[in-house]
């Protein structure tokens, strides 16, 4: 029996990334999102961080403007990102951990650490009419403080098992997923839409979207990095294909 279909949002952020490096005007996010949505993407991500260092407040309102995909809004759980996202109220929001020094986003959200802070934090943009999503670890503690204070989505942090991969600790990686797949089945019997993320290419994404409580992957980075040598179009249906492979009934 097949698999229900994986959703494939693309993260644009990287696209700004190389404008902000000249300061020009160009490559716009827009025109990748666009580019992305042709390509067979069912939605954009965009990480507005508070240093602003690749997307712009100005990306976020072409986003909300100019896409009929829907938009995740990917931001820390501080007020200013809360009214931003209450202003615009994009398809879904994802709470990630933000820190002015890292390259990327570390790890997940320590959730259990600060529960009644995020509850109070989330449930305005959840009576918005966003879908919330929370970036977490594949950790049973975060998941079912994930749970406890009310979002309706849990993002599953995969860099660490793609980290493994690359630097071909095979063992740690097998475990890392057999512990991202054990989550994404606690997830889903909690009730969460579960969707996963981080660091994913074409040697790794496959046995992510074969888990069948998955819903959606989010992937930027590589894609944006293969669209230099391969074109963003050709570089989305690529991965679009993968994991479309992977959801298919096994011979």
């Amino acid at each position: 029996m097949p698999l229900s279909p994986l959703r494939l949002g693309v993260n644009i952020d990287h696209v700004a990334t190389v404008r902000n490096a000249r300061g020009s005007a160009y490559p716009d996010p827009l025109r990748a999102a666009k580019i992305a949505e042709a390509a067979g993407a069912d939605g954009i991500t965009a990480h507005l961080r508070e240093d602003r260092r690749h997307i712009s407040d100005a990306d976020i309102d072409a986003l909300i403007e100019g896409l009929t995909v829907p938009l995740n809004f990917e931001m820390a759980a501080t007020p200013e990102m809360q009214a931003i996202a209450l202003r615009h109220k994009p398809h879904a929001v994802c709470i990630v951990p933000e820190k002015r020094e890292e390259r990327t986003t570390e790890g997940g959200l320590d959730v259990a650490r600060d529960e009644n802070r995020l509850a109070h934090f989330i449930a305005p943009l959840a009576e918005a009419g966003c879908r919330v999503s929370i970036f977490i670890a594949a950790d049973e503690a975060q998941i079912r403080s994930a749970h406890r204070i009310g979002a309706q989505v849990i993002e599953l942090h995969t860099g660490a098992y793609c980290d493994f991969h690359a630097e071909g600790q095979f063992a740690a990686r097998d475990a890392e997923l057999a512990r991202l797949g054990a989550m994404a089945t606690l997830a889903r019997d909690l009730g969460l839409e579960v969707h996963a993320g981080h660091g994913l290419t074409y040697d790794t994404v496959q046995p992510i979207a074969a888990f069948p409580e998955l819903r959606e992957l989010n992937i930027g980075h590589f894609l944006i990095g293969e669209a230099i040598f391969l074109g963003l179009d050709p570089a989305i249906r690529e991965m679009r294909r993968l994991m479309d492979v992977a959801r298919a009934p096994q011979a």
